[in-house]
């Protein structure tokens, strides 16, 4: 991986300004945000003082601990679907398959994926005390609580966020892997990481949480607790360091993950469409989506009192942004405003063209080909799939890798993901068509040498009659 150089002195004035307002606007006791690119955290920036006590404070730093509230949810995620890559669980297994005091109905048959992707139906917050702000219980106390009162909505319908959820996740990480959901994750992904800042409860120096009056310039010291068997849905402090190689995880596995589980987690399994608006806002697998115009970026915001974070990644570049603050209610729009302004003021270096290896059974599928009269045209990719697009104009688009175990293409997504797309030869071994999930793809406009269904008139083109 390149190295990538610090920002321009020109850019780091115009982030540290942006930090600085933002800091003043929010009247935020502390904040401190990074950029990461290539994989390097290229910039980082703080504002204001660590509050300790009401009179006193501290210069905060990268490596300052902040809460990170529910980015805590994209760890335990990981560590599930590491056990969905270990065939320990499959995302269709009902939760009641690793936990089975939750029994086979109810809250016992949602899925792994349904809980993980935030559309579960299953109730936000716990009942009685704000959870949030008291010690938190065990497992015992949490199981109680999921009976059939629990569910809100019919499971895989709608997006509705639930911090229980992810409580139950981590139970189930834990349970599957013989040990704490905490251990899990420090095993598989902080020590590999080497994200030695990250932790469940806070280690010195640590920013004290904070509630800033509505109307006067004081602050109030939040409380911090063990939440119990509701840690997994935000427990974890973290600092910028740490969280620009989690940066990394999100962008595309840093050796963690899969490259494969990573895209998985970005896709959309629930959108936020309360507003009846396109969507702008959706949940992945763990992952928080963003739709902004069609550019699309993944990560998640964490809050808990006196603790505002925000971890965001633009897909297409792998460009982030991290922000923390020790305010319960937070930065507003600073994270997408400091990316904007360092994406705009140094656009990501494209990588240079290089010739490849492609192989002649693919060459010899590349070009146009033809569905009915309309004109598409096969690309090879760079990362070795075919890429189908429309030549002329909008058309039914995918990437398809080889399948291994059928010599066929698989659809890797959009309208034909999933699907086979099959290069079907003639007697001399020249292809005559491709199949395509049952269409024909043919070298011209409904090629009469090609087996096309229903036939061709044999009259062929000619002027309407």
């Amino acid at each position: 991986m390149t190295t990538a150089p610090a920002v321009l002195p020109t850019t780091a004035r115009s982030l540290e300004h942006l930090l600085a307002e933002a800091q003043a606007q929010h009247r935020l006791p502390s904040v401190v945000a990074g950029i990461v690119r290539a994989g390097e955290l290229v910039w980082t920036g703080t504002a204001g003082s660590v509050v300790s006590d009401p009179a006193g404070g501290g210069t905060p730093a990268a490596g300052t601990q902040y809460r990170i509230g529910s980015i805590t949810k994209t760890f335990v995620a990981a560590g599930v679907l590491r056990c969905a890559e270990d065939d320990l669980v499959d995302l269709d297994d009902p939760v009641g398959r690793h936990l089975p005091e939750l029994g086979t109905r109810g809250v016992g048959a949602l899925t792994v994926g349904q809980l993980l992707g935030q559309a579960s139906g299953l109730q936000a917050e716990t009942d009685g005390p704000w959870w949030e702000r008291t010690a938190g219980e065990g497992w015992d106390q949490l199981r109680a609580l999921l009976g059939p009162g629990a569910l809100r909505h019919r499971a895989g319908v709608r997006f509705h966020y639930s911090n229980v959820g992810y409580g139950v996740l981590g139970e189930l990480l834990g349970r599957v892997r013989g040990a704490s959901w905490d251990e899990v994750v420090a095993e598989q992904f902080l020590r590999p990481l080497g994200m030695d800042r990250t932790s469940t409860r806070p280690q010195a120096p640590a920013a004290q949480g904070c509630a800033v009056h509505p109307w006067a310039d004081v602050v109030l010291p939040e409380p911090e607790h063990d939440a119990g068997a509701m840690a997994p849905a935000g427990q974890l402090w973290s600092t910028v360091e740490d969280l620009a190689r989690w940066a990394g995880v999100v962008a595309d596995g840093a050796g963690v993950l899969r490259r494969g589980t990573v895209e998985a987690m970005r896709e959309p399994q629930a959108v936020d469409d309360a507003r009846g608006a396109a969507w702008g806002a959706g949940y992945g697998l763990g992952l928080q989506l963003w739709n902004a115009g069609g550019r699309r970026f993944a990560g998640h915001s964490g809050s808990m009192p006196g603790f505002v974070a925000m971890l965001r990644v633009d897909v297409e570049t792998s460009d982030a942004v991290l922000t923390l603050t020790n305010s319960t209610t937070g930065f507003g729009d600073l994270p997408v405003r400091l990316l904007a302004a360092f994406t705009d003021a140094e656009p990501a270096w494209p990588s240079p063209w290089r010739p490849r290896a492609v192989d002649a059974d693919v060459l010899e599928l590349l070009g146009p080909w033809y569905w009915g009269p309309a004109p598409l045209v096969l690309r090879a990719g760079r990362d070795g799939s075919l890429e189908l697009s429309g030549l002329t104009g909008r058309a039914r688009s995918s990437r398809f890798a080889r399948d291994a175990a059928t010599g066929a293409w698989r659809g890797l997504d959009d309208y034909y993901a999933g699907e086979l797309l099959r290069p079907v030869r003639g007697a001399d071994g020249s292809v005559s068509h491709l199949d395509l999930a049952s269409f024909r793809l043919t070298r011209t406009p409904y090629d009469p040498g090609a087996d096309v269904p229903g036939g061709v008139d044999p009259a062929g083109w000619c002027p309407a009659t």
